[in-house]
C-alpha cells in the first residue's frame, strides 16, 4: 500500500500554545502528533506545509496558498495521504471545507486526522458526518469569537476596567473581584491632585487656545511634573487630550461603558470640543484653519483673516511709529495692524489695502459676533431643526427600512441555500454540490453588497441624527459663549470667534465677508444674516 504522506499544520494566531485544547494547538504539538501517528502506521512523511496566523473560519481555500500547493501536488499524484492533527486544521467553513475534503478523496488522496481517524465517503452517512463535523467547527469559531467579544464588551459596559496601567489622573485600586485564576483585579479611582492638572490641561486647550507644547511649557514653569517626576512633554499632553476615559467612559474595542460618574474628570462636551480643535489644528496647513494659529497678543483675529482682493492671509504686525496712549499720555504704544502678506512681499498682484488697523477690524467683527448672539436668543430651541430637514430625515429613514428588508431577504435566501447542502450530501437535492457551491458564493456576494448598502443607509441616517443632536449642542454652546464673551480674556474671545467663524475676507474700506464655521441656515433666524455681514463697515 502506498504510504507517502503530506502533513498540513495551521494556527490562527501566534499565541495558540495550549496543549490541552485541540482547538488551540500550536505548530510543534501538531507536528509531533502527526509524526508519532505516521510512525505507528508505518507511513513516511515526505512533505509538510505550515500556515501561521491563517484563520480557517475566515480565509477561504482559494486564498490559502499552502492548501493550493497541496491540491496541485495531489493532482500530480505526488502523495497518497493527507494527514492533519484534526480535520478543522483543513478549515472551518461549513459550506466549503467538507467539499475540499471530499475533493481530495475523489482525487485518490486518503484524508486522515490523528484524533478522528480517516474520513471516508462510502455512503451518504459518511457525507453527512463529514458535513456535520465542519458545520460544528464553523459554529465553534463563530461562537468563540462572539463569546470573547461579547464578554469583553459586557465587562466594559458594566464599567469594569480591562487592565493595563492607570491613565494619568487615576490610581489603580483593589476591586474586591477575583478573576478565573483567583487573582484580584484592579479598578480605577480618581487621583485628586492629578485630576486637577487634567482639568487645567483641557481648560487651557479648549478655553484659551493653548497648544500641547505651550501647555507643557506652562505646566513646567508652574512647577508641575509628570507622574514620573520628569518635566511634561507635549506628547503626553496630546495623549491626555485624546483619552475618552476622562469623561468617565471606559472603552474596549467598539464597546463603551455608560458614564461612570465617579471616574468623570471633564465633561463630554469639553472633550468633544477638544477633539474638534485637535482635528482642526492637524489641518492647520490648510487654507482655512478652524482654530486661531496664535492666541497670544491683544488682537481678536489670528490665522483666519484674509485679503479679499488677492486671497493672501493677513499677518499681524506692530509696524508703524509709536504714539501716546489715549488712556495714559505718558505711555507710548505702537499701532497694531493686519497687513496683506502677499502684497507686502510682492508675491501677488493685489489691488487692496496694504493693511488694516487691528482695533477697527476687530471692532467690526466684534459687532457681528454680538449680532449673532442677539439673534440666537430669539431662537426657540424646540424648533431648531427646519421642516425641510425633517423631511430629508424621513426620506433617510425610509431608505434605511428598505435596505433592512432587502438585506433580510437576501440573508434568508443564503440560509436556504446553505440548508440545501445537507440534502445534496444525502443525494436528495436537485442541485449538484458544484452548482450549490456556486449559488452559495453568488448569494454571499449579493448579501455582502446589500449589507454594504444597509451600512451606507444606516450611516446616512445616523449622520442626520447626529446633526440634529449637534444643532442642539451648538445652540447650547453659542448661548453659553454669549454669556461668557463680554467678560472673557482675549484668549477665550479668540477661541469663541474661531469656533463661530471659519474665514474672514477683508476688502478696501473695511468691507468684510464672513464664512461661518457653524451652519446658521439650520437655525430658524435664517438668511437675514448674510446681508448684515456683507454690509458691516466701521462707523
Amino acid at each position: 500500500m502506498e504510504n507517502r504522506v503530506y502533513c498540513l499544520y495551521r494556527v490562527s494566531t501566534d499565541k495558540q500554545v495550549d496543549y490541552n485544547d485541540s482547538h488551540q494547538a500550536d505548530i510543534p504539538m501538531q507536528r509531533r502528533e502527526c509524526h508519532r501517528f505516521a510512525e505507528e502506521h508505518g507511513w513516511v512523511i515526505i512533505h509538510e506545509e505550515q500556515e501561521d496566523g491563517v484563520s480557517g473560519h475566515k480565509v477561504r481555500a482559494e486564498n490559502r496558498d499552502k492548501l493550493q500547493i497541496i491540491k496541485e501536488h495531489a493532482r500530480q499524484g505526488k502523495f497518497d495521504i493527507l494527514l492533519v492533527f484534526m480535520f478543522d486544521r483543513i478549515g472551518r467553513i461549513a459550506d466549503e471545507t467538507p467539499f475540499v475534503v471530499e475533493w481530495f478523496v475523489r482525487n485518490g488522496i486518503r484524508v486522515w486526522s490523528t484524533q478522528e481517524g480517516e474520513q471516508r465517503f462510502d455512503s451518504h452517512t459518511d457525507k453527512l458526518t463529514n458535513y456535520i463535523r465542519f458545520w460544528q467547527a464553523d459554529g465553534e469559531s463563530e461562537k468563540t469569537s462572539i463569546r470573547t467579544k461579547t464578554a469583553l464588551g459586557q465587562l466594559t459596559e458594566d464599567g469594569r476596567f480591562m487592565g493595563g496601567s492607570a491613565p494619568y489622573g487615576y490610581d489603580l485600586v483593589n476591586s474586591g473581584i477575583l478573576n478565573k485564576r483567583k487573582h484580584e483585579v484592579f479598578a480605577l479611582a480618581v487621583n485628586k491632585s492629578e485630576a486637577a492638572v487634567v482639568r487645567m490641561i483641557f481648560d487651557k486647550y479648549v478655553n484659551e487656545g493653548y497648544g500641547a507644547q505651550r501647555i507643557a511649557t506652562w505646566l513646567n514653569n508652574q512647577g508641575y511634573r509628570a507622574r514620573s517626576g520628569k518635566p511634561w512633554h507635549h506628547a503626553s499632553i496630546r495623549g491626555i487630550l485624546c483619552n475618552l476615559t476622562y469623561t468617565g467612559v471606559l472603552r474596549s474595542g467598539d464597546s463603551r461603558s455608560p458614564v461612570q460618574q465617579h471616574l468623570q474628570i471633564i465633561t463630554a462636551e469639553q472633550y468633544a470640543i477638544a477633539q474638534r480643535i485637535r482635528e482642526a489644528r492637524a489641518d492647520s496647513a490648510s487654507e482655512n484653519p478652524r482654530v486661531p494659529l496664535n492666541t497670544r497678543g491683544s488682537s481678536l483675529l489670528a490665522g483666519n483673516v484674509y485679503c479679499g482682493h488677492c486671497g493672501s492671509r493677513l499677518a499681524l504686525t506692530t509696524n508703524g511709529k509709536p504714539y501716546p496712549c489715549a488712556a495714559d499720555p505718558n505711555r507710548v504704544v505702537k499701532r497694531i495692524r493686519y497687513i496683506c502678506y502677499g502684497k507686502t512681499r510682492k508675491q501677488t498682484e493685489c489691488d487692496g489695502q496694504t493693511g488694516y488697523t487691528a482695533h477697527i477690524l476687530d471692532g467690526i467683527v466684534d459687532k457681528v459676533v454680538h449680532h449673532i448672539f442677539e439673534q440666537m436668543w430669539t431662537v426657540n430651541k424646540s424648533e431648531i431643526v427646519s421642516q425641510s430637514y425633517r423631511e430629508r430625515m424621513a426620506e433617510r429613514k425610509a431608505l434605511l427600512e428598505s435596505a433592512k428588508r432587502e438585506h433580510a431577504k437576501a440573508a434568508d435566501e443564503l440560509a436556504t441555500l446553505r440548508a440545501e447542502v445537507v440534502k445534496a450530501i444525502r443525494g436528495e437535492s436537485s442541485f449538484s454540490t458544484d452548482t450549490l457551491g456556486t449559488l452559495i458564493r453568488e448569494a454571499e456576494d449579493k448579501c455582502a453588497a446589500l449589507e454594504q448598502k444597509l451600512k451606507s443607509a444606516q450611516a446616512a441616517y445616523d449622520e442626520g441624527q447626529a446633526l440634529m443632536a449637534s444643532l442642539n449642542t451648538q445652540y447650547d454652546a453659542i448661548i453659553g459663549w454669549s454669556e461668557l464673551y463680554d467678560g472673557a480674556s482675549i484668549e477665550t474671545k479668540k477661541m469663541i470667534v474661531s469656533c463661530l467663524i471659519k474665514r474672514i475676507d477683508v476688502y478696501r474700506d473695511y468691507r468684510v465677508h464672513i464664512d461661518w464655521g457653524i451652519d446658521f441656515d439650520q437655525f430658524q433666524f435664517g438668511l437675514d444674516l448674510s446681508r448684515k455681514e456683507e454690509a458691516a463697515k466701521t462707523a
